[in-house]
C-alpha cells in the first residue's frame, strides 16, 4: 500500500517534469522564431525605406529617354536645351536638397554663400551626388544622360536645418511647395501625353500649369478630364504617406488598399516598368483613357516594380505620424476641444481613434459629407475617404480636402457645423481647431 502511494505520488512529479521540459522547449523555440521575425521586420524596413527614398522601378526610359527632361535640366551649355535649371530655379518649384547627401566642402560654401545657386552645373553636381530629393541623375561619364523620380520627389520634404530646401529627410510628409506640372513641363518633348490625351503640345502645357504647388492630378491619364466643372485645376493636393498602418483605402477617394496604390503609381503614374493590373480601368465610360491605353492590365518583362512592394508597404505602415511640436497650439484649448470632437462635434463617429479614419470600409458619399462629387466620380467606388487626422499640422499648407477648398481648419470646422447641424458656439470652434492642431 505504502509503495502504491509513493507510485501515485510520482506521476504528478513526472508530469511536471515533462511539462516543464516541453514548455522549455516550447519557449526556446519561440524566442529563436521572434528572432528571426524580428531580423526579417529589420531588413524588410531598411530594403522598404530604400525604395522608397531612391527607387525608380526603371522610369528614367519615360522622364529621361522620352520626355528628355534631362535635356532641360542641363540646358544647352552642358549638352541640352534652353538656359538649364539652376538651383534657384529647382528650390523654386519645390525640389528639396538632402543635407545628409552633401560633402562637408559643399555644406560649409552652402553655409558661407560660396555656391552659385544660379548655376545649372550646381544641380548637375547635386543630382551626380543624389542629394536632390526624390530625382536621380543617371550618369554616362561627366554627362547627365538621363532622369528618373522616385516616391520620395512628392512624398518627402526636408527640414529646412540648413536652409530654406536644404536640409534632413523627413519620409512620407506631402510636399505642399512642390509644382509637379511646371517640372513636367519643363520637358522638351511631351509628345508621349499630347499621344495619350489626343491633344496638341500646348493644351498639355496649360493643363500642366494650371496644378499649382503641391497638387497633382493622378486621373487625368486615366479620364481626360484636365479641369472640374468651375473652371479651376482637377488636379489634387499631394497627400502625406505617414499614418496608414491601420488605415483601409488611403487615398482621396479609396482606389485600393496601400499596395494597390504603390502599384498604380510606381506603374501608370511614374511610369516604371512594372505590373499593373485593375479591371475597373477598363471601364470605357468612366475611364476613357486608360480603357484605350489598356492601363487595365500592363505588363513589363522584366518587372521592376512587383518585389518591392511587400517592403515599400512594410516600411510605409512603419512611419508613424509626427507629433505636433511644442507651441504650436493651445494645450488647454485643445484638452477642451477633445470633448468637443467626441461629443458635440460628432467628429470621432467617423474619425475614430487611434488611426482618426474608420476602420474598415472609410469611404462616404457626398452627400453624407457635404460636397459636390466632381473627384468623387473619377473614382471607382464614386466616394470620398475619411482621411485619418494624425500630423494634419504638416499639410496645412494649401488648405483642406482633396482640392484644398478650405483655406483654413476653422473653414472645416464651419462647414461640418452647418452641414450637420451641430449648434457648435464659437468657443467650441475655436477649441476644436487647437485639437485638430495638436493631433
Amino acid at each position: 500500500m505504502k509503495r502504491y502511494w509513493i507510485y501515485m505520488m510520482t506521476i504528478p512529479l513526472l508530469v511536471i517534469s515533462v511539462s516543464t521540459a516541453f514548455s522549455d522547449d516550447k519557449r526556446q523555440a519561440l524566442i529563436k522564431f521572434d528572432k528571426q521575425i524580428n531580423r526579417q521586420a529589420q531588413q524588410t524596413l531598411a530594403d522598404g525605406s530604400k525604395i522608397f527614398r531612391y527607387d525608380t522601378f526603371g522610369d528614367e526610359a519615360f522622364w529621361g529617354d522620352t520626355l528628355k527632361l534631362h535635356q532641360a535640366i542641363k540646358g544647352a551649355k552642358f549638352g541640352g536645351v534652353g538656359p538649364g535649371v539652376s538651383p534657384k530655379t529647382a528650390l523654386a518649384v519645390g525640389l528639396k536638397v538632402d543635407v545628409d547627401a552633401l560633402p562637408a566642402n559643399i555644406v560649409s560654401s552652402l553655409k558661407s554663400g560660396g555656391v552659385n545657386l544660379d548655376d545649372p552645373a550646381v544641380t548637375i553636381e547635386l543630382l551626380r551626388l543624389n542629394a536632390v530629393v526624390g530625382v536621380k541623375g543617371i550618369f554616362a561619364g561627366n554627362d547627365l544622360s538621363s532622369i528618373g523620380i522616385q516616391c520620395a520627389l512628392c512624398h518627402s520634404t526636408v527640414d529646412n536645418s540648413l536652409a530654406p530646401g536644404v536640409g534632413h529627410r523627413l519620409d512620407a510628409w506631402a510636399n505642399r511647395d512642390l509644382n509637379v506640372g511646371a517640372i513636367i513641363g519643363l520637358a522638351p518633348d511631351l509628345s508621349a501625353f499630347t499621344t495619350l490625351l489626343e491633344v496638341d503640345d500646348k493644351t498639355v502645357r496649360d493643363v500642366l500649369a494650371s496644378w499649382g504647388p503641391g497638387k497633382f492630378d493622378a486621373e487625368l491619364v486615366l479620364d481626360g478630364k484636365a479641369f472640374r466643372p468651375d473652371g479651376k485645376s482637377a488636379a489634387t493636393l499631394i497627400p502625406p504617406a505617414f499614418g496608414l498602418a491601420g488605415v483601409n483605402l488611403h487615398t482621396w477617394t479609396g482606389w485600393g488598399s496601400v499596395t494597390h496604390w504603390n502599384a498604380f503609381v510606381a506603374v501608370l503614374e511614374m511610369h516604371g516598368k512594372g505590373t499593373f493590373f485593375d479591371p475597373r480601368l477598363k471601364d470605357p465610360e468612366q475611364f476613357p483613357v486608360a480603357a484605350k491605353a489598356g492601363f487595365d492590365n500592363v505588363r513589363n518583362d522584366p518587372d521592376l516594380v512587383s518585389a518591392k512592394l511587400p517592403a515599400l508597404h512594410f516600411y510605409q505602415l512603419a512611419i508613424p505620424a509626427p507629433m505636433a511640436p511644442k507651441g504650436s497650439f493651445n494645450p488647454s484649448a485643445a484638452a477642451s476641444g477633445k470633448q468637443v470632437f467626441e461629443d458635440k462635434g460628432q467628429c470621432a463617429t467617423c474619425h475614430v481613434p487611434p488611426t482618426y479614419s474608420e476602420p474598415g470600409w472609410n469611404m462616404h458619399t457626398p452627400e453624407e459629407i457635404g460636397i459636390d462629387d466632381f473627384q468623387a466620380n473619377r473614382s471607382p467606388d464614386m466616394r470620398y475617404r475619411t482621411a485619418p487626422l494624425k500630423g494634419l499640422w504638416t499639410h496645412t499648407k494649401g488648405g483642406f480636402y482633396h482640392d484644398g477648398r478650405f483655406a483654413t481648419l476653422l473653414d472645416v470646422v464651419n462647414h461640418y457645423n452647418s452641414h450637420l447641424k451641430l449648434g457648435l458656439t464659437d468657443q467650441e470652434k475655436a477649441d476644436l481647431v487647437e485639437y485638430l492642431k495638436s493631433l
